[in-house]
């Protein structure tokens, strides 16, 4: 009797083979992928929506995860706010230490720096909008940084150097303090980007079109320079 009339070989090769269980999958931990996603998340969530409006569960949902580890990574609503106010400041700030500005003369390195500023808060709302809304809450936030003071010291020094080297050569006049000099650099593209809605309204241009921009720059760079030269 062959296989195919035998009924115990029948059944016999026709039992299947018993399936092996499948390998659970390799969770990946990547604690650094994970917070990097909230802080730009969290970024996004409290320039729209400012601090009291921002919700965690939205930042959780936009970063892939949920509250729980969003606490676990950085801590509650505002020292998550602080940290991205932090991240904000530090990175404007370690992007102006590219422009070696020291390998340029006085007048072409303060250009730079103006360029520099006025394409940056071109490029980041979102840092204009955080701006907006810690001055609005009175720095109170900012207030409790132990790392803002540590960033900008050697950005002031930067500053202050290339003043020291225009006063040297005679280029530029004498007592011009470094912060003072950011503040005019920084207000006048601050000022224009978040009102220029309404400017635009008011004087009936387009403050936003090429040509408008390119015009406020160069006005920009020759007011500042003129108030350096000696």
């Amino acid at each position: 009797m062959d296989t195919l009339t035998d009924p115990k070989k029948t059944a016999s090769a026709a039992k299947p083979a018993p399936i092996k269980p499948a390998k659970a999958a390799k969770v990946t931990r990547d604690p650094e992928g994970t917070r990097a996603r909230i802080l730009a998340a969290a970024t996004e969530e409290f320039a729209r929506h400012g601090l009291g409006g921002a919700r965690v569960e939205r930042i959780a949902e936009v970063a892939g995860t949920n509250k729980r580890m969003l606490y676990y990574h950085v801590g509650n609503k505002e020292s998550l706010y602080l940290t991205v106010l932090e991240g904000a400041y530090a990175h404007i700030r370690a992007t102006e230490r590219t422009l070696s500005l020291e390998t340029l003369d006085p007048p072409a390195a303060i250009a730079r720096l103006i360029h520099f500023t006025w394409q940056y808060f071109l490029d980041h709302p979102e840092f204009m909008a955080l701006l907006n809304i810690e001055n609005l809450h009175r720095a109170e936030l900012l207030k409790t940084s132990d790392k803002v003071h540590a960033m900008h010291s050697p950005f002031v020094q930067m500053i202050a150097d290339v003043l020291a080297r225009g006063v040297a050569t005679g280029i530029f006049r004498t007592g011009v303090d470094p912060v003072q000099l950011y503040i005019s650099i920084a207000g006048q593209s601050y000022f224009y980007l978040s009102n220029v809605h309404t400017l635009s309204v008011i004087f009936g241009r387009d403050l936003l079109a090429e040509e408008a921009k390119a015009e406020r720059l160069d006005h920009m760079v020759e007011l500042i320079l003129s108030s350096l030269r000696a």
